[in-house]
């Protein structure tokens, strides 16, 4: 059977390119190895959110004096709190399952090689085999945890955030190798039920993308919570025990950590695994694969979106690069465009959220702007709230007052960020933003205040 496209990999990427091509009147394919969904769905963003909430929920529960309410001898049964993250991440992926029938997307659950000669060979879960040809080919297959040389995972004692994800004896004692976006949430989740957390990073700062401030606020917030943050450190050698874990690091410290379990969390690297046949090579850019401006590899028909094209490793930028990739190929007079503003967001307590330039960033490109920042402890809503950790910080260009950046951290930063976003993508200035209402009692007032204080002329602060 021949299609329009065929897409291989089911993930964030993958299933919505599908779709908006089935909506364009395309016939449609999408392979997965595994199930819909891809890394985020089943092993990845959905999952995490999941064991975070019941995380955020425990804590919320331990405070309920400070709300005037009282909750005696509060427990957990860790497997369950496991066991319902992998509940909600399987409904999720027979959601998609659900769209891909609905939207007339076909879908085999199989292995995929696309042939020299483009063709594509797919061995489904039962064995058998079958030739299949499409006009065009999105490679959507994702990216992988990045392996720790030499120290091989084995779902116990060495895991990375998959293994975790799974692993439903809670650790007494936890080493984290790498203080990402993963690693943080990881260090979170674990020791808000208690496990003893070690955090480790190799550059000066945890989340070492965001904003300084942003970094060293969450540093603070961990070290309080009883978390011990070690910075310029790296990893020397690793021991794995029948019982334990030793660590060797050196850098600011130079000593041996033992714990219960080591979760990589070094990053991530293009998963091309047995995707190419023989003869088959697309030029790739750091180990990723490069494309156009169009998303075309360097196989004319070809084209790639998402975490194998390389970073930002996120779900909602992978997502919007199919589109623009699909709309690309079938619609006429579609120019795509790569992505350029997009939010990241770091699901720790307090979280993190931001879209565009730090100030680090702005200084290395010489701009000239001002930056606005107003405190959480001064919003009505977050005291009333009990959540009055963290800032609202937002860069603005001078003359004209256009917005380069915004960083948040504090409760409900990820869903703050939207506003601001959007803001950048329709070139909004600071006036604009000011001329915006915001609804009182509103943690969302603390942008317009932000804002406000970009000009020095804050209320509130």
């Amino acid at each position: 059977m021949d299609y329009d496209l065929v897409v291989l990999g089911g993930g964030p990427a993958g299933y919505v390119g599908a779709i908006r091509a089935s909506q364009l009147g395309k016939k449609v394919l999408v392979i997965d190895k595994e199930r819909a969904g891809g890394t985020c769905l089943n092993w990845g963003c959905i999952p995490t959110k999941a064991l975070i909430r019941s995380a955020e929920s425990y804590h919320t529960l331990q405070r309920a004096e400070e709300f005037g309410l009282s909750a005696k001898d509060i427990s957990f049964d860790f497997k369950k709190v496991i066991d319902r993250s992998r509940d909600v991440a399987n409904k999720m992926a027979k959601g998609i399952e659900f769209l891909f029938k609905n939207k007339k997307v076909d879908y085999i659950v199989g292995r995929a090689v696309i042939n020299k000669d483009k063709s594509i060979d797919i061995t489904r879960d039962d064995g058998t085999h079958e030739k299949i040809k499409a006009t065009k080919i999105l490679l959507a297959t994702g990216a992988v945890p990045r392996p720790l040389p030499n120290v091989p995972v084995d779902g116990k004692r060495v895991l990375t955030s998959r293994e975790a994800l799974a692993l439903t004896d809670q650790p007494k004692s936890v080493i984290i190798l790498g203080a990402g976006a993963i690693g943080v949430e990881f260090a979170y989740f674990y020791n808000a039920f208690g496990t003893q957390v070690t955090l480790i990073e190799m550059l000066p700062r945890i989340l070492p993308i965001e904003d300084h401030e942003v970094s060293e606020t969450v540093a603070r917030s961990f070290t309080k919570a009883g978390i011990e943050v070690l910075t310029e450190t790296k990893a020397d050698q690793v021991e794995v025990g029948p019982d334990s874990v030793k660590v060797t690091v050196s850098g600011k410290q130079s000593r041996t950590l033992e714990a219960s379990t080591l979760l990589v969390s070094i990053g991530v690297q293009a998963n091309l695994d047995g995707v190419l046949g023989d003869g088959l090579k697309l030029e790739l850019d750091r180990g990723y694969v490069k494309t156009s401006d169009a998303y075309e590899t360097s196989v004319p028909g070809i084209y790639a979106a998402g975490d194998i094209i390389g970073p930002p490793w996120l779900a909602h930028v992978a997502s919007h690069e199919a589109i623009e990739a699909v709309e690309g190929m079938f619609l006429k007079g579609k120019k795509p465009k790569k992505v350029t503003v997009f939010p990241g967001c770091t699901y720790c307590q307090p979280q993190v959220a931001s879209v565009g330039l730090t100030e680090a960033k702005a200084k290395e490109k010489g701009l000239k702007f001002k930056v606005g920042k107003f405190p959480y402890r001064a919003s009505g809503r977050a005291v009333a709230a009990g959540e009055p950790e963290g800032f609202v910080k937002i860069l603005t260009g001078e003359p004209h007052g256009e917005i380069l950046g915004a960083h948040i951290v504090g409760s409900e930063a990820t869903e703050l960020i939207a506003e601001l976003t959007v803001a950048m993508t329709l070139e909004a200035t600071i006036d604009e933003i000011l001329a915006t209402i915001h609804a009182h009692p509103t943690l969302a007032e603390m942008i317009a205040e932000a804002t406000l204080a970009s000009k020095g002329e804050a209320i509130h602060i």
